[in-house]
C-alpha cells in the first residue's frame, strides 16, 4: 500500500492530476498506519501478517 501510494503520488505530481495526488496521500497515510500497527505486533483486521 505504501508503494502504490508513492507511485500514485509521483504520477499525480508529474501528470498534474490532482485526484491521483489525493489518492496517493491517502494510501501513504493508511499504509503507514498499517505498518506501525504491524511493527508493534498488533493484529490488523484480525490478521497479524499481510502477504
Amino acid at each position: 500500500m505504501l508503494i502504490l501510494g508513492l507511485i500514485l503520488l509521483i504520477l499525480g505530481f508529474v501528470l498534474n492530476i490532482s485526484i491521483l495526488w489525493t489518492i496517493g496521500i491517502i494510501l501513504l497515510l493508511v499504509g503507514a498506519v498499517f505498518w506501525i500497527l504491524g511493527a508493534t505486533g498488533r493484529a490488523v483486521a484480525g490478521r497479524r501478517y499481510w502477504y
